[in-house]
């Protein structure tokens, strides 16, 4: 696909005057009358893979394996050390905004973008304007993992398994192919679909998804996943904001290292983000956090979030020109592995370092389907032109200003249901977020300590028990081999030595195996007879009678 998207770069004046104007014929995302629907409280689920064998294959893994993760797909792997706040992130859900694609904490809009999750993710292969597109039909499911795996169709066939409506296969027998991969190519590309079904894709607890493998197998070409990864975290999230309850199916880690960019102000000083291999998910999640925090703590603090509390542009980010919109549309909408949905980074300029003008919001609202629904083929496509065409802005590059007429757009805007500010509560977010623990919660914090620590020794051991019995499979199939191999010789020398014995048999009847002496006898007898037979010859006249002597 060929983008013509460096000829679409625009100024921010220019996008200014474009997007107010949008907003003025199209009106808002949520017109006067009509109503949204969603829940007050969301009880969301936030169960993710169990993933200590992941993290011990990484760790085991020496300097160069690393290094070609790194260039091929990124700094995923630091994903496996982002620990889930699950609290936290029950919170954050009913902040969750499904009438305008973004999370909303009183006056404060925030999102995570394309290019922020870029920044965070820093796989050099992956191009902006080169998204992943699915098309309404695909190549088989077994064709795909055969090409990634190594593994012929017989092999995987037998290991497919239905699971919600769709293919997957399970993690342990990728998990039994890198311990006896050999290559390392092969090993990265193994571990990297591992993490992209686990991790950012998690479905299926303990599977990998075909629509996953789709996804993986077109990466080499230097398709960008973000925006893929993006419809699916905001598809889960309106989901069970609609639904008042339900699983979360996305990649909870790197969303919460979003997050914790954008709340809390670092410690350090942000010089290190300018370096080559900075790595901002190596930091984020090596950082420590404030655990125990209680959930009413939580809402109180998101409830009372305030603009001046924003770190509006994240330390490590730093922008050049932004997508805001896509041909035909008037934001960016986003095809994921299971269905499509989009957002308004116009909506959140100040991430930017931009000027905070009225955005474009018109059919933001219902423009999430799933695949299978009806008429998806024709919505795909119209989704995969419009990203032939990408338009772009230059920010700003100013500190985030709000401009006036947005104060007034954003004061009567509709559709905003989320938990509202106490306007009593002045206390500042660090004394909200102070909480002393108690004997018995220390204790508590020391047990989980323990029993994570003798969970990785398990772990381990059940590693090198798996490896084990690898090698000794591996043993068994080689003495196997030798021994078939050495009844084939037994029978192939018995053949040979009944046709030996049948050879001698042979030439015993047909005289050939006398010795040259009586070969020199009998042939010096056979001499004899015909020198006799000759001078009788001799001797016998024409007429046969005796002849006259005189």
């Amino acid at each position: 696909m060929e983008n013509q998207f460096l000829h679409e770069v625009e100024g921010n004046l220019g996008v200014r005057r474009w997007s107010t104007e949008i907003q003025r014929l199209k009106g808002d995302s949520v017109l006067e009358g009509e109503k949204t629907e969603q829940w007050d409280f969301t009880r969301i689920k936030v169960v993710q893979n169990h993933l200590p064998e992941l993290k011990m294959i990484w760790e085991r893994w020496d300097g160069n394996n690393k290094q070609l993760f790194f260039k091929k797909y990124g700094d995923l792997p630091y994903l496996l050390d982002i620990s889930i706040d699950k609290v936290l992130f029950r919170a954050l859900a009913q902040f969750w905004n499904p009438a305008y694609n973004c999370f909303t904490f009183g006056s404060v809009d925030l999102v995570p973008t394309i290019e922020e999750y870029l920044s965070l993710i820093r796989c050099p292969r992956m191009q902006i304007d080169n998204p992943y597109l699915k098309a309404p039909s695909s190549p088989a499911f077994q064709r795909k993992l055969s090409k990634i795996t190594g593994k012929d169709e017989q092999w995987i066939a037998p290991r497919i398994k239905a699971k919600g409506g769709t293919q997957c296969i399970a993690w342990k027998f990728i998990q039994e192919l890198i311990q006896a991969q050999h290559e390392p190519v092969k090993q990265v590309d193994l571990l990297a679909l591992s993490i992209y079904g686990l991790v950012i894709f998690p479905k299926s607890l303990g599977y990998i998804d075909d629509a996953v493998v789709e996804l993986f197998s077109s990466l080499h070409a230097g398709v960008n996943p973000v925006p893929a990864m993006l419809a699916e975290t905001f598809r889960s999230l309106t989901a069970c904001k609609k639904a008042g309850e339900g699983r979360f199916i996305g990649c909870a880690q790197l969303l919460l290292a979003w997050f914790h960019s954008h709340f809390w102000k670092p410690e350090k000083t942000t010089y290190r983000a300018c370096f080559e291999n900075y790595s901002p998910l190596q930091d984020l999640a090596s950082t420590p956090r404030q655990e125990n925090i209680p959930h009413e703590k939580w809402m109180s603090v998101l409830q009372n979030f305030q603009e001046k509390d924003v770190i509006w542009k994240a330390s490590w980010f730093f922008p050049e020109n932004i997508i805001y919109r896509c041909e035909g549309f008037d934001w960016v909408p986003l095809l994921g592995i299971w269905g499509a949905s989009g957002y308004v980074p116009l909506l959140v300029s100040r991430q930017y370092r931009s000027r905070q003008f009225i955005p474009a919001t018109r059919g933001i609202a219902t423009c999430e389907f799933a695949y299978g629904s009806r008429d998806y083929k024709k919505a795909v496509t119209l989704i995969i032109h419009a990203w032939d065409r990408v338009y772009q802005m230059k920010p700003f590059d100013e500190k985030p200003r709000v401009l006036p007429e947005y104060r007034v757009w954003r004061n009567q805007r509709r559709g905003d249901s989320i938990p509202v500010a106490n306007s009593e509560c002045n206390v500042p977010i660090e004394e909200h977020l102070q909480v002393n623990l108690s004997e018995m919660e220390l204790a508590k914090q020391d047990f989980e300590r323990k029993y994570f620590e003798m969970e990785r020794q398990i772990s381990g051991l059940t590693n090198e028990r798996t490896q084990l019995k690898c090698q000794l499979e591996s043993q068994e199939r080689e003495m196997e081999r030798l021994r078939k191999g050495k009844n084939k010789a037994n029978e192939d020398l018995s053949g040979l030595q009944q046709d030996y014995k049948k050879i001698c048999a042979s030439a015993k009847y047909a005289g050939l195996g006398k010795s040259p002496s009586k070969w020199k006898v009998e042939i010096q007898g056979e001499k004899d007879k015909a020198n006799h037979w000759e001078k009788r010859y001799r001797e016998t006249p024409p007429d046969g009678l005796p002849s006259n002597k005189n």
